[in-house]
């Protein structure tokens, strides 16, 4: 096995303390800004003859698709990334059908403790600055667990009916009518027929800076 350069340990080790504090691998940018590299395809060099040398995996078809050995396979899950949800006015997404995680590609590698064990958690992209007071901002990955029931007060991700638009908010019932809350003092809550509501899943967790 070669020998690494300082470069290449000093990403090893930040790859293994970042994994083992927060359960999932950091972003390209993220190994730079922490290990003192500008350029993202110096990293990515880095991390090819990481890759190489064995002391790491790579998958380039999964978000933040690194692995170090170290950390278990059993602790691992793949969970489906389900595209972008708005954390602000409602934006429109394909269709229902696409929320299904059969006719999703990309996934987000995680470790079980984040899911908390449970087996029905897919994650969706926010835009938006909506969730802001909630520590969800632009950019993030919000961990959903698929449900169409919630608590009072619960952050949702809700399909408008008559809309074809979703949205990320708290969710109030107030008879007839459904408040769906934003968790930012400049914005006003969205007021929808009950009738029109149809949630998707209740946010679990959140994985932020993305």
């Amino acid at each position: 096995m070669k020998r690494l350069s300082g470069k290449q340990q000093n990403i090893l080790g930040y790859l293994k303390e970042f994994v083992t504090e927060k359960g999932y691998p950091p972003s390209i940018r993220e190994i730079g800004k922490a290990c003192g590299i500008s350029s993202t395809s110096v990293v990515k060099y880095n991390l090819n003859i990481l890759q190489r040398e064995g002391h790491i995996r790579r998958d380039p078809d999964v978000s933040r698709g690194i692995d170090v050995p170290f950390l278990s396979r059993e602790r691992v899950v793949h969970v489906p990334l389900m595209g972008t949800i708005a954390a602000g006015q409602p934006i429109p997404v394909p269709s229902q059908e696409s929320w299904s995680p059969a006719a999703v590609a990309e996934s987000v590698e995680l470790t079980r403790d984040l899911v908390k064990g449970r087996e029905n958690v897919f994650a969706l992209r926010v835009k938006g600055t909506s969730m802001i007071d909630a520590l969800i901002d632009d950019g993030d990955l919000v961990l959903m667990e698929a449900t169409q029931s919630a608590d009072e007060g619960d952050m949702v991700a809700v399909w408008l009916k008559d809309q074809g638009e979703t949205t990320l908010k708290r969710i109030y019932r107030e008879g007839r009518r459904v408040r769906l809350q934003p968790a930012n003092s400049q914005m006003q809550p969205i007021y929808v027929d009950a009738r029109q509501v149809e949630i998707q899943g209740r946010v679990v967790g959140v994985i932020r800076g993305i």
